[in-house]
C-alpha cells in the first residue's frame, strides 16, 4: 500500500500542543519532521508499530517519558540524542517556558503509522492529523536541501548550527567532535556487506568517527550534525539557511 504522505508536503499541521512540518524527506525512505511543543504541553502517549524513531532536541528542556509507565521519565537538555524502536510508547513534555525544539527522524517515513494509548487533548486512539489540520507553511519555515557529494548546506536554529553534507571521507571529521549526528542516507559494512549502522541512525560524530576505522563506506554518506554555536547571539527561533 502506497504511504500517503504527500498532503504534508510544504504544509504545518497544527497540533493542541504546538506544531510540526516536515523539514526533510528522501521519498518513504526517511522524514525528519521539525516540531514545537508549547510550555507545559506534550504529545500524546503514542508508538509508531511499523517504523524506528528518533529526536535530536535543538532548543528547550524535555521531560519524555519512555514506555507506559509514568514513572519511567527523563529530562533532557538541548543536544541530546534519542531513538525509539518500533513499538515503544513514548511522550515529550516541554519544560521550558519558550517551549520545546527539536527534529524528529521517522524511518520508513509514514506519519500514518500512529497508535495513541493516552493523549490530553481527546485524540486516544485517534488517527494522525488529516488535511483539516494542515496550513501552508509560512515562506519563513524553509526545508532541508540534500547535498551534493563533498559538499556542505549549513542552516541556523537559534545558537545551533545544522550541517547537511554528502561524503565518503570520514577523516575529515574530528575524534573530539561531540555533536549530535543522524544518518540519512548511505551505510557502514563489514566485509560481508552486512550494515553496521545505516541511514535512521542517531549518534555521536565521534562515534561515527570510531566505526569508520572498522567498516568501510558502502554508499556515500548523508549525515546531519548538529553543533552549538559558540558566539553569543540574540535568541532566533526561526530555522535559517546560511548562505
Amino acid at each position: 500500500m502506497k504511504v500517503q504522505n504527500s498532503i504534508y508536503t510544504k504544509k504545518s499541521v497544527k497540533k493542541p500542543w504546538g506544531y510540526e512540518y516536515i523539514v526533510y524527506d528522501d521519498k518513504d525512505k526517511l522524514g525528519i519532521t521539525f516540531l514545537y511543543i508549547k510550555y507545559n504541553h506534550k504529545t500524546s502517549l503514542h508508538c509508531h508499530p511499523n517504523k524506528k524513531t528518533g529526536f535530536i532536541i535543538l532548543d528547550g528542556k524535555a521531560e519524555v517519558q519512555i514506555g507506559i509507565y509514568k514513572k519511567n521519565s527523563k529530562r533532557f537538555n538541548p543536544m541530546s540524542r534519542l531513538v525509539f524502536r518500533q513499538g515503544l510508547f513514548h511522550s515529550l513534555k516541554a519544560k521550558s517556558k519558550t517551549g520545546l525544539y527539536a527534529l524528529e527522524f521517522e524511518t520508513p517515513y509514514n506519519k500514518k503509522d500512529l497508535v495513541r494509548l493516552e493523549d490530553n487533548y481527546g485524540r486516544k486512539k485517534k488517527a494522525y492529523e488529516g488535511k483539516r489540520f494542515t496550513r501552508n507553511l509560512d515562506f519563513e519555515k524553509i526545508k532541508f536541501i540534500k547535498p551534493t557529494l563533498e559538499k556542505k548546506n549549513v542552516y541556523r536554529f537559534n545558537n545551533m548550527q545544522i550541517t547537511l553534507e554528502k561524503t565518503s571521507n570520514i577523516e575529515k571529521l574530528s575524534s573530539a567532535d561531540e555533536s549530535s549526528l543522524a544518518i540519512l542516507d548511505g551505510s557502514l559494512e563489514d566485509n560481508n556487506g552486512v550494515k553496521a549502522i545505516t541511514y535512521g541512525e542517531i549518534i555521536k560524530t565521534s562515534t561515527l568517527k570510531i566505526l569508520s576505522k572498522h567498516f568501510k563506506i558502502k554508499k556515500p554518506l548523508v549525515i546531519l550534525r548538529v553543533n552549538k554555536i559558540k558566539k553569543k547571539q540574540f535568541k532566533d527561533y526561526k530555522l535559517n539557511l546560511c548562505k
